[in-house]
């Protein structure tokens, strides 16, 4: 199942900083790097202005839950720079991921 989930800046993002100049990028970027290759991630990136940051995330799991427990273990999540605000299925219809009908 695909699920799309929405991120967006915690009580540690620092406005004042670029979203690669944030604490615990090189952490991040390394474990982002870790769901691409792992087939879990299959997209990801920020969204709007950068004001406030929010970021989407298209992944491939079994359940809500197995969206959340991985995230979790993101260095920006468990530093309050980056939190899960929602998760939802994505069905997709249309596209290289749709399902044959």
């Amino acid at each position: 199942m695909y699920f799309a989930v929405i991120r967006e800046q915690g009580a540690a993002w620092d406005p004042s900083l670029a979203m690669r100049e944030q604490d615990y990028w090189s952490e991040h970027a390394d474990f982002v790097n870790g769901l691409l290759d792992a087939g879990f991630m299959l997209l990801g990136g920020p969204l709007g202005d950068g004001n406030p940051y929010r970021a989407m995330v298209i992944v491939d799991a079994s359940s809500p839950a197995d969206v959340e427990a991985r995230l979790d273990e993101d260095p920006w999540t468990t530093a309050d720079v980056l939190l899960t605000k929602t998760i939802d299925r994505w069905d997709v219809i249309a596209g290289e991921l749709a399902s044959p009908a």
